[in-house]
């Protein structure tokens, strides 16, 4: 068992490391590690910071009613979408990004309500996919700039047989069994988005 401090550890250096690659720019994104349960406790970066220079003390608690319970600074306004995630699979992190692809795809596929994701090796980073020749679905949901709404929206689409979703124009949210596990279906799934943005780059320009 991790102990809180090793936790702000771990999770200002994911925040570090997914800022380093452009996927959550200035005070972009937003990162939750569940510290407990029942009832659930989240640790996150509070709201307005800069990713880029997040130090782990920095870091806050937060309840299942967004209040701050240990640090400073305020809840993310999107705390309420973190915790429907992890009420609804279970799951020990969620991490949300707004690079480039994401939200240029999500954007573009809004209509479609997908993006299919097949045939390449990497989807085999994801949890219980050991081919390429596989085939997932990752759902885009409409944006909203009501929390509770938008919450309640997610619902329907959050299954524990896929990584993550997007929210259109908006970007990604990838969860985890662990943070560990989160970043790693964060890092896959943004290599594949990237590498399929490229791809229809290429077709239109043959």
């Amino acid at each position: 068992m991790n102990t809180i401090q090793e936790l702000r550890e771990q999770l200002a250096k994911t925040i570090g490391d997914l800022h380093g690659r452009r996927w959550c720019e200035g005070t972009g994104g937003n990162f939750s590690v569940v510290v407990q349960h029942d009832p659930i406790h989240l640790l996150m970066a509070p709201s307005g910071v800069n990713k880029g220079r997040l130090e782990p003390a920095e870091l806050v608690i937060v309840d299942e009613q967004n209040n701050v319970i240990e640090g400073r600074g305020r809840a993310s306004a999107e705390t309420t979408l973190h915790l429907e995630i992890i009420r609804q699979l279970k799951c020990g992190a969620v991490l949300h990004t707004h690079s480039i692809e994401t939200t240029v795809l999500s954007a573009h596929y809004a209509r479609v309500g997908t993006i299919q994701l097949e045939g390449w090796e990497m989807l085999k980073g994801l949890k219980g996919i050991t081919s390429h020749e596989t085939t997932i679905d990752i759902p885009i949901m409409s944006n909203n700039q009501n929390i509770e709404e938008l919450s309640q929206t997610v619902r329907p689409y959050l299954s524990k047989t896929i990584p993550g979703i997007l929210v259109a124009g908006h970007g990604l949210y990838a969860w985890g069994d662990s943070l560990a596990e989160a970043q790693r279906h964060v890092e896959i799934l943004e290599f594949l988005f990237s590498v399929l943005l490229k791809k229809k780059l290429l077709q239109l320009s043959q």
